[in-house]
């Protein structure tokens, strides 16, 4: 088959493992920048150009595509999937998971456990708002925040006020959330493929450090989920219509909590703490589906 990487960085990790897995398979693998891409709609003939060349033989595309370029690259994916190319993650699953709102709206609808979590458009009345999560501390997130950037611990109601009144001051619209203590400044990341478990691992914040993120300096190891974890992790990818994507949840009292689902996973903390063919997993996922 014909696979293109929708990515813009062809040094990183995940798109070379894909690369290597696809070619071992006997594929073509390349990589494209999706903000280098024409989208070309005409009457029952929709097309892609790239650079010298029009984009008609591809098979199946694998999205890499970064927060940041949300809207134009999931024009380019909603684009292939006019042209019938098989996609690993739909251009309409990739908008609901990268809309923190949206996608706690549809795991709650689901009936699927998270921490407790309040939007507001700015209410002035922040006391309300920390009763609504069980008072202080509270975690509040940037609804566009990525790999922990956007994500504060305030731990009293003066500190959440101040950070939520410099959050609207921005015109940055912000969740409130429960804290879960007990979780201790660790995440579990179970990742999906084809509806599945395939890796698990356990990440843990550095000294003094809420948020578990390895970006920001935190370890990951293996871990076997329990059997309520591994049932949480799928119902929630099927939620939100995820065939790949890393599901993220919190160890609490009252069992598993969902707290956000990524359609986008990096790879490589997961292979390096499970020492599983993560890659090769999603290249076979593609050949079960486009023959």
């Amino acid at each position: 088959m014909n696979i293109v990487i929708l990515s813009r960085n062809p040094h990183l990790y995940s798109t070379k493992r894909l690369i290597e897995e696809g070619e071992k398979r006997g594929h073509e693998v390349e990589i494209i920048d999706p903000l280098k891409c024409d989208i070309i709609i005409e009457q029952e003939k929709p097309t892609i150009f790239y650079r010298d060349r029009y984009l008609d033989y591809v098979d199946a595309i694998i999205p890499r595509i970064g927060a940041s370029v949300t809207f134009f690259g999931c024009a380019v994916v909603r684009q292939f999937e006019m042209m019938n190319v098989f996609t690993t993650v739909s251009s309409d699953a990739i908008l609901r998971s990268r809309d923190k709102l949206r996608s706690f709206q549809r795991l709650s609808k689901a009936g699927i456990g998270m921490p407790k979590t309040v939007f507001t458009n700015y209410s002035r009345d922040v006391e309300e708002v920390l009763e609504h999560v069980g008072g202080p501390p509270v975690i509040i997130k940037l609804l566009e925040g990525t790999q922990g950037l956007g994500v504060v611990l305030a731990e009293s109601k003066n500190a959440a006020k101040s950070v939520l009144e410099a959050f609207n001051g921005l015109q940055a619209r912000a969740l409130v959330q429960e804290y879960i203590k007990e979780a201790k400044g660790a995440d579990l990341r179970a990742l999906i493929v084809d509806g599945q478990v395939v890796g698990a691992m356990k990440r843990q914040g550095g000294e003094g450090e809420f948020r578990s993120n390895l970006h920001r300096g935190g370890s990951a190891n293996l871990i076997r989920l329990s059997e309520d974890e591994l049932k949480l992790a799928i119902k929630a990818a099927r939620a939100l219509k995820l065939p790949v994507c890393g599901v993220d949840m919190l160890q609490s009292s009252r069992g598993p909590l969902i707290m956000e689902v990524n359609s986008t996973p990096g790879l490589e903390g997961i292979e390096g703490a499970t020492k599983k063919n993560i890659a090769r997993a999603i290249i076979t996922f593609i050949e079960r589906n486009r023959k």
